[in-house]
Formats: structure tokens, sequence, C-alpha cells
């Protein structure tokens, strides 16, 4: 079967973007797991869908559209919450719940039927394309090679932001940085499991490997892990079971949390380690 499948080109497609994605939205939840900023992922997501209805609206490259508004939309939330007088989850909140309604009125506006809306809304791996692929490469890239830069200050926030601060760690810039390769990272992944579900694979891997692991070495090493396993998993059920690739994926995903908090020794939280 496994020989069957790969020989289909848009599945070779699916696998190698897959990988790209499913390494990096890993590293991402490592700190979106530490720093409990899950809600994040949902409200950054799903403003994509005005990214790129806006970008149908003026005419431009709606990837390109999609990564800008994104990007600003997770600066934003991350000024109200720094900056104003609400919480974050508040801030996510309305920016969720604004840029939804953004985006469909914007569709409204366009005149025209989005034909494809389904595909970004829970993916699709006939719509992925050798020019996806590089995009995917492009950012993926992109946003492991900057999380290899600040890893010791990322982690050093997540861990203890108060004490980064005092040491003079530029907290609040890795903080929007952070936000921002979010954005990034769930624009390349909207073609594989869609704006609906992108931010289940923020969360999953290092949320499973929260409960396996003390420090966060192994807790790295299971989380993307788990996104890989999640990923093979999912496409090659998919693929036999002729199921959505996108929720199939988060499915796994899912069932490898549930099996990890089955296995996790203590159910007590304890705090990470440094180590």
């Amino acid at each position: 079967m496994i020989e069957e499948m790969l020989s289909f080109p848009f599945f070779q497609r699916a696998l190698l973007g897959g990988i790209l994605v499913a390494i990096t939205l890993s590293l991402l939840s490592f700190f979106v797991v530490l720093r409990r900023i899950a809600f994040i992922g949902a409200g950054i997501s799903h403003s994509a869908l005005a990214g790129i209805a806006l970008g149908m609206v003026l005419g431009v490259n709606t990837t390109l559209s999609a990564t800008v508004f994104c990007a600003l939309i997770a600066l934003l939330i991350g000024y109200i919450s720094r900056r104003g007088r609400v919480r974050e989850d508040a801030a996510i909140g309305i920016t969720f719940s604004g840029t939804m309604a953004l985006g469909v009125t914007l569709i409204a506006l366009s005149g025209r039927y989005m034909s494809n809306i389904f595909s970004y809304l829970f993916g699709s791996i006939l719509s992925i394309t050798a020019g996806d692929i590089v995009l995917m490469a492009v950012y993926c890239i992109a946003t492991v090679v900057l999380l290899g830069l600040f890893f010791r200050h990322l982690l050093f926030i997540s861990l203890d932001e108060s004490i980064a601060r005092v040491s003079g760690v530029p907290v609040d810039f890795l903080h929007y940085l952070l936000l921002v390769l979010i954005a990034v990272v769930t624009v390349a992944s909207i073609k594989l499991v869609g704006i609906i579900l992108v931010s289940a694979l923020l969360v999953l891997p290092a949320a499973t490997a929260r409960q396996l692991a003390r420090t966060y070495r192994p807790m790295l090493l299971i989380s993307v892990g788990t996104g890989l396993i999640s990923l093979f998993t999912g496409l090659a059920l998919s693929y036999t079971f002729d199921l959505p690739s996108g929720a199939t994926i988060v499915l796994c995903a899912c069932a490898l949390f549930f099996l990890g908090f089955a296995l996790s020794p203590k159910r007590r939280r304890k705090p990470v380690k440094g180590g």
C-alpha cells in the first residue's frame, strides 16, 4: 500500500509539504504550550479567511494577502493584550470573531463564489501544488532558523518571563516574533489541514509531549515525533478509507494525546525543567 500511495504525485507533494509543516508546527507547539497561549493559534488561523478574501477583493495573491493580514492580526493581539486593559483571551476573542465576520463580508462583497472554500477551511491534499511546496519550504525553513537563533531566549521567557525581563532579554520583541512566526506557518499549513484545524496542531504535539516529559529536550523530541506520526498515520488512513486528510491527521494527533495521557506516570502537573 505504501508503494501505491507514493506513486501518486499529489501524495508525494502532500507528504513533503506535510513533513515541513508538521516539524515546524511541532516546534512552535512547544512554545505555545509552555507560554499557555493555545487560543492564539485559533485566533490567528481564523483570521486567514479574511486575509484570503481580502486578496480576492483586491485582486492580489491570496497567500500573500493572508500572510500579511495574519501577521498584522498576530501583532494586534499581542499589542492589545500587553498594552490594553483586556486579557489576552479577550483580545483573541475580539479578533477571532471580528476577522471571521470580515472574511464572510468580503467574500460576499467580492461577488464571486469561492468554489475552493472547503479546501481553505479543512484542507485538501489534492490542491497542493509544486508552488505550494516551495512556499511551505520558505516559510517553514525561515521559521525553524529563527527559532534556532532565539531558542534560548524564547525558552527563558517561556519558563519565567519576569526574570527574563530583569535579565535584559527583549521579552516584548520575542513575544511578537513568536506570534508572527505562528501566523506565517499557519498560512503555510492551510492547504494541508485547513483554517479550522491548524490550531489543533499548534497545541496537540507539545501537549502530548508534556504528558511524558519533564525537561525541554525530550519534550521537543516527543513533540516533533508526535507531529510526524500524526501526519504519516493520518495520510495513510485518509488514502485507505477515503477520509478528509486534515481531519484525519488531527484525529490521530488527538489519539496520541490521550495515549500519552494514559501512559503519563503522574497526573499532577509539574513545571518543565530547563535541562
